[in-house]
């Protein structure tokens, strides 16, 4: 499979690098001179601010923003003493093992840091003190002390072959390396000519170390050419060609150093319509940051970015196979793995990746399509780590993030809708405007509110809320004024607030410096008295009266108008014969009220109570409304119950009485409320028809 190199550089305002597969576009890289990257850059910079809770420290390297220092990119150099051991290449001390970083870092400390990550939004760029200085096959990591391959050759033979070479290299001691994907396969002595280089760029990087002044920029990364050509070039390359013949000669230099033996034809774009115009690159841009990314099967992918994560959807469409939906699945999903790894290299997405595959039931397929993914990943020069499909058919992945994605460098927020792709509907600016209308018209200083708005807003407010409008006119007396402006989109709107001098005036606020309790408010009642109305009365609760209260608890003998109306309260205990009994004791309350109208109270005599044994039978007039059902006298000016006869209480010594006899008398010696459970009631009757 044959690579090429295009390049194109815009008056040293914008240089775009892209890499073709076969015609199709595989990398792309892009770069401005007003966002040109600081990644792989030495500064020496000064410790701002140490914070324990997070265990960070903020460093002033001369870039706007302070970069952010964690505990575990701090070197060893830096511990207190005691704790300065030697660290080897991919064994790192935890950090549970390091000490707290405000034992190591003091505000005010001059530290040297190199930029692992760019800042993104409002961040500032992660730094790190394990410095590495990259050549064309080895990495050079003062401070350390092993030697190691990189992690990308998975082959054992060739990691053990590249092992044995670095050990007959010269290396000074407190220096580490790392052998890069192109130092595979290189004899000893095209290494060691990239040592010896690596090396003489440390010793000037360190002299500028020791005479420069905080903040300070000790070592600049490569431009964009030489960096890509660096790290990307491989022998899979057949031409690389530029549009302009600066970046040409600096190719055509860097390779002869870099890789004299190389093969690789350097050439120069002579057209007039443009490179990447003319190859047809220009579509194919345009197309990556579309939500939506076709397949060639018809299936499609959606892609998602968040502040958070980005997630990836993958949807069939109209594509279909023998009517198998399971072999339907399988092939759709091993398109988009190779397709979902392509675009992430073009749009540089990092972070955590949610991919959302189509459902299959088969193990088999699952692990097929985990191998796809996997493969197609290998060529990324991020770090990425997946993770096996679960059941619900999503692979979770994350993706080294370096720099902020190709969407976020190429385009800018939306100043209507901040990012979000919505804006409110005109329904729902209308009915805020409206609010905001009687807020306004609501302040003394205030006497006319002009409000502009877009057409669509206004043909709202002026036809369907015409009539609050003037309701709100007439009630404040302020003059409300409707103005249109073709400018306006989106969810502007504009208010100007006139006093009696015609001066535009900016209304006082409140909002949230008042509580609750304090808010002005009026009795609905009072309310309906001013307009004339009569408010509606809640209905009284039954309470005991003076004279209830002065006889203990019984209710006072009172006119029929003026006494409350009694409601009968159901207890647990009765049936249809209480209810009759209670019934019939009210009508004859009722027809002997009706016999003496208006009888004048009479006094309430207090009375001892009787013994059970001697006390006469009384109908009750009334139940008690209490819960403890205490029996109640009768007041005087009641009708006189026809007394029964009374019943005597047995003694255990007449023993020659019926049973029937004594079970009356025990019954008599009860409260009238009192009712037997019915077993023990079935229980007695029984024991009669026995007897």
């Amino acid at each position: 499979m044959s690579k090429e190199m295009l390049i194109t550089t815009i008056e040293d305002q914008e240089c775009r690098i892209a890499i073709l597969s076969d015609g199709n576009l595989d990398e792309l890289y892009v770069e401005r001179r007003s966002s040109a990257s600081h990644v792989g850059s030495v500064y020496k910079g000064r410790i701002t601010n140490v914070e324990p809770a997070i265990q960070a420290a903020f460093v002033d390297f001369g870039l706007g923003k302070n970069g952010f220092l964690h505990i575990s990119d701090l070197h060893p150099k830096y511990f207190p003493k005691g704790q300065r051991n030697d660290e080897s290449l991919g064994q790192k001390r935890s950090h549970r093992d390091r000490p707290p970083i405000q034992d190591c870092l003091r505000r005010g400390q001059e530290v040297v840091v190199q930029v692992t990550k760019e800042g993104i939004g409002t961040k500032g760029a992660t730094l790190t003190t394990y410095l590495s200085l990259p050549g064309r096959m080895l990495v050079l990591m003062p401070g350390m002390t092993r030697l190691g391959v990189s992690r990308k050759i998975e082959d054992e033979q060739l990691r053990a072959k590249a092992k044995e070479i670095l050990n007959e290299l010269t290396i000074p001691a407190d220096m580490g390396v790392i052998v890069r994907t192109a130092g595979i396969d290189q004899n000893k002595r095209q290494l060691q000519r990239d040592l010896n280089y690596l090396k003489r760029l440390w010793a000037s990087t360190k002299k500028l170390i020791d005479k420069s002044k905080t903040p300070a920029e000790i070592y600049t990364e490569s431009d964009l050419v030489s960096r890509t050509i660096r790290d990307t070039f491989d022998s899979q390359i057949k031409r690389i060609i530029c549009d302009t013949q600066a970046d040409a000669i600096r190719v055509k230099d860097f390779l002869n150093v870099a890789v004299p033996r190389s093969r690789c034809k350097v050439e120069l774009y002579t057209g007039k319509e443009g490179l990447f115009h003319e190859t047809g690159l220009e579509d194919q841009i345009e197309k990556i940051n579309r939500r939506q990314v076709p397949l060639p099967s018809g299936g499609s992918l959606v892609i998602d970015q968040t502040e958070a994560l980005v997630a990836i959807d993958v949807n069939s469409g109209r594509y279909r196979s023998n009517n198998n939906a399971e072999s339907t699945a399988l092939k759709m999903n091993t398109e988009a793995a190779r397709e979902i790894a392509r675009q992430l290299r073009l749009r540089d997405l990092g972070g955590v990746i949610i991919i959302d595959f189509i459902d299959m039931y088969d193990l088999e397929h699952r692990r097929t399509v985990e191998r796809v993914l996997k493969e197609a990943m290998k060529p990324d020069r991020a770090k990425t780590k997946l993770q096996r499909i679960s059941s619900f058919g999503i692979v979770e992945m994350t993706r080294q993030r370096l720099r902020p994605s190709l969407r976020d460098s190429m385009h800018s927020r939306c100043p209507y809708c901040n990012g979000a792709g919505l804006i409110k509907s005109e329904e729902s600016q209308a009915l805020e405007i409206m609010r905001s209308i009687r807020r306004l018209t609501s302040k003394d200083e205030i006497t006319r509110v002009e409000v502009t708005v877009t057409p669509e807003v206004a043909e709202r407010l002026t036809n369907q809320h015409r009539a609050e409008l003037n309701m709100v006119e007439s009630n404040s007396g302020k003059r409300i004024i409707i103005r249109t402006e073709l400018g306006l989109t989106g969810n502007d709107v504009r208010f100007n607030c006139i006093n009696q001098r015609g001066n535009n005036i900016q209304p006082s606020t409140t909002t949230g410096d008042v509580r609750l309790s304090d808010i002005e408010t009026i009795s609905i009642d009072k309310v309906l008295i001013e307009k004339g109305e009569k408010a509606p009365q809640a209905p009284q609760q039954p309470s005991e009266s003076a004279g209830e209260k002065a006889s203990g608890g019984e209710i006072s003998s009172l006119p029929d108008e003026e006494k409350p109306s009694k409601k009968r309260r159901r207890g647990r205990r009765g049936g249809r014969r209480r209810r009759r009994k209670t019934q019939d004791n009210g009508q004859i309350e009722q027809g002997t009220t009706e016999a003496k109208p208006e009888a004048e109270p009479a006094p309430v005599e207090k009375t001892a109570p009787a013994e059970p044994s001697e006390k006469p039978k009384e109908k009750k007039a009334s139940r008690s409304r209490s819960r403890s059902r205490t029996r109640r006298k009768t007041s005087s000016t009641k009708p006189e119950a026809k007394p029964a006869k009374p019943e005597t209480k047995p003694t255990s010594e007449s023993a020659d009485e019926p049973v029937e006899k004594k079970a009356n008398a025990k019954k008599a010696s009860r409260p009238k409320y009192y009712r037997p459970a019915k077993k023990k009631e079935a229980a007695k009757k029984t024991a009669e028809k026995s007897d």
